[in-house]
């Protein structure tokens, strides 16, 4: 039987049999799971096209998260008033309606420029997605409760609902894994937005067949469940709103602080949101397989994990330790939220309203960490924040089940409220300025080590280092971390230009430690994203003051920048030498690495010049895919690997170093330290249109120091 033939005669049934009734049942999963599946393909494929307009960072995942989440309550909310407000035949007009404009709409290519608002980003990418997958998000989103209700009142209320809730949990997670795995390894961007949109006709045409099979269905009894006694008073409404609010809080918490703070490794975000729908998956799906005593005793020893990291916030764990014990945090604190929720679940009349207030506690919480707490705090206090709501959204929970648990969630409040105030501490302790914006958290501390330095400042984004300076003993404008004398970058600027003034450009300032290789007549610019990094930089840094070629600092991402003087041609002069000093961390700037980037820097660079390339990472292996683009653009590679120096400040450092002047690369001094590269089976070469940093992970690290990047 064809699917039209099917939807046909589904549209054709007032009064379903039992064999109907499987149909139909079998037909709701589907299409539901089909929805879920859509929206969380959407979502990755969507930020991929925001990255290179806003440099890579990580804080546009989080930045679309909250669209998401928002957009997920639009749709939540237009269900409600569809169930609520309007007859069945109404209900499945405009449904219909909605999507056949859904599919008018259906463009899915995000187009950012350099005219965008880069200095607000965050009203930039909500404006682009709003614009550009606005509608087909919300259809999507509308599905889940929309065809729950439909379900109910075709006579699917024999059996509750919420397993179909559970089931669209199990398709985003399939999704979530899915795309990073094989979508995004196997195909290019345009043809993930084709096979989307074609998986997009296909859940429009089974959701309007639902639609017509609804019109002809009339009101049905409510829901044979078992909802909670006082499931219509104003805590139970309230307690709606905030368990799933608390759960995505934490959900956002803990993925900055993953990022920022444990480990920089790319595609981590995966771990905890995945943490955070299996919560959802096991709370709806098996509520008896996982009993109120249990959660609550697994709660208040996640807590006590949670007390026991951020106290110790100073005490550097192994990543293999710290992210798996996060991760079991969040899903146990997640649980405890969600199964709340389920036990206070509503009976079937009041299905799309208990969805609503979900999605709108849930899209709360993304937007106090991903909106609020960037602007109104000068470090990331999110986590700390959200482990005392944590503690008091328990104690409000169990406030019925006796004076003990009151006495024992009371005195975890109040000892998480403690534990916060430490870590404030803590973090300031070492720290002369901490600043926080779009991009991160910026902390620039002052030590006395080593002792030749007398003084030493360090600038950290998280817990990375993006540079340092000592300024005793004469070691002032000595350059230091990854920039030593010996290094990539230093052998290419001290060999390149011998005989006439260099020409640089720097993609990342840092503490503009590169600076300190000018010499009188040199020209060194910088293309910084961050306006925080300038300030820092310029305030608390003296490399960029006491250099003596000129500097000058480019405020916006580079690429873009780059393209803008590649525009204006011979009025700008070619570069010698182009320091590319941004992949550092799980924010890869993927747009800066491809075949379309290549080509750019040549284009402002000289013939003879040279590309280097930072590539130092714990976690991510660049070199194969450099070589390969060395390879498609002709040119010739030298890798350079310089080991740590303490006593001058100097870290272990990784670069590569891509360039047409032979002569320069055979030289003996890089000649005598270059490395070969050790290619990857299989890489694809990256472009615009495609890229994945799945095969380049090093899934085994060899150990350095933590502040290696």
């Amino acid at each position: 039987m064809t699917s039209a033939l099917l939807c046909s005669r589904l549209a054709d049934v007032e009064s379903p049999t039992l064999f109907t009734m499987k149909l139909l049942t079998a037909l709701y999963a589907t299409v539901i799971c089909l929805s879920a599946f859509l929206l969380f393909l959407l979502e990755p494929i969507a930020a991929r096209q925001l990255l290179p307009l806003f440099g890579g960072s990580a804080a546009v995942w989080i930045t679309c998260l909250v669209f998401f989440q928002c957009t997920l309550l639009a749709g939540y909310w237009y269900a409600h008033l569809l169930i609520s407000h309007t007859a069945p035949r109404a209900q499945a007009v405009i449904h219909m309606a909605l999507l056949t404009l859904a599919l008018l709409s259906l463009e899915l290519r995000v187009h950012p420029s350099a005219t965008a608002v880069t200095w607000h980003p965050i009203l930039s990418i909500l404006g682009l997605l709003a614009v550009s997958i606005g509608l087909p998000f919300l259809t999507l989103a509308a599905t889940s409760p929309l065809l729950q209700a439909w379900y109910s009142r075709a006579g699917g209320s024999e059996a509750p609902p919420w397993w179909l809730f559970a089931l669209s949990n199990a398709g985003s997670l399939f999704a979530l894994f899915l795309y990073p795995a094989l979508i995004e390894t196997h195909l290019a961007l345009h043809w993930q937005v084709i096979v989307w949109a074609i998986g997009f006709c296909v859940f429009s045409a089974f959701c309007g067949a639902l639609a017509l099979q609804s019109r002809r269905i009339g009101s049905a009894a409510a829901a044979v469940d078992r909802p909670s006694p006082d499931q219509d008073s104003p805590r139970s409404w309230a307690l709606w709103i905030l368990l799933p609010g608390c759960a995505s809080m934490l959900l956002c918490a803990v993925t900055n602080h993953l990022g920022e703070n444990i480990a920089a490794i790319p595609l981590l975000w995966i771990v905890p949101l995945a943490a955070y729908l299996l919560s959802f998956i096991v709370a709806f799906a098996s509520p008896r397989a996982w009993p109120r005593f249990v959660s609550v005793r697994m709660l208040a020893l996640t807590l006590a994990t949670f007390a026991y990291l951020l106290y110790s916030s100073r005490m550097s764990l192994p990543p293999q330790i710290s992210i798996p014990v996060y991760t079991l945090a969040l899903f146990f604190a997640c649980l405890f939220c969600h199964g709340e929720l389920y036990r206070l679940r509503p009976s079937a009349n009041r299905l799309t309203g208990f969805y609503l207030s979900l999605s709108g506690g849930s899209a709360a919480g993304a937007i106090l960490v991903g909106l609020v707490a960037p602007n109104f705090f000068h470090a990331s206090y999110d986590l700390a924040i959200t482990v005392i709501l944590l503690a008091a959204v328990a104690l409000i929970v169990t406030w019925k089940s006796g004076m003990t648990p009151r006495i024992l969630w009371t005195a975890a409040t109040i000892a998480m409220i403690y534990i916060a105030v430490m870590q404030a501490r803590s973090l300031g302790q070492e720290a002369i300025v901490q600043l926080r914006s779009f991009y991160g958290t910026l902390r620039v501390t002052e030590t006395h080590l080593p002792p030749e330095a007398e003084t030493t400042r360090t600038l950290y984004h998280g817990r990375i280092q993006h540079g340092t300076q000592l300024f005793g003993n004469g070691l002032r404008t000595q350059p230091s971390s990854y920039y030593a004398q010996s290094s990539g970058v230093g052998l290419a600027l001290d060999l390149c230009c011998e005989g006439h003034p260099k020409r640089i450009a720097v993609v990342g300032l840092g503490t503009g430690t590169v600076a300190a290789y000018g010499k009188p007549g040199d020209d060194i610019t910088f293309y910084e994203i961050d306006p925080l990094v300038e300030r820092l930089a310029r305030a608390l840094f003296t490399y960029l003051h006491d250099s003596q070629a000129a500097v000058h600092v480019v405020l916006g991402d580079a690429r873009l920048s780059l393209a803008r003087e590649s525009a204006i041609g011979k009025v700008q002069p070619l570069n010698d030498v182009i320091v590319l000093d941004a992949f550092s961390g799980d924010a890869i700037p993927i747009h800066l690495l491809t075949a379309q980037a290549i080509a750019l820097y040549r284009r402002r660079l000289r013939p003879d010049g040279v590309l280097v390339f930072n590539i130092s990472s714990q976690y991510l292996d660049l070199a194969p895919e450099l070589e390969l683009q060395a390879q498609h653009a002709g040119l010739e590679t030298a890798l350079v690997h310089s080991e740590a120096d303490e006593s001058r400040g100097l870290f272990t450092a990784d670069w590569l170093l891509m360039s047409a002047n032979h002569a320069l690369l055979h030289r003996s001094e890089i000649a005598n330290v270059a490395q070969p590269v050790s290619m990857t089976p299989g890489l694809r070469l990256w472009t615009d249109d495609y890229s994945s940093l799945l095969p380049l992970m090093k899934w085994r690290t060899r150990e350095r120091r933590s502040s290696q990047r």
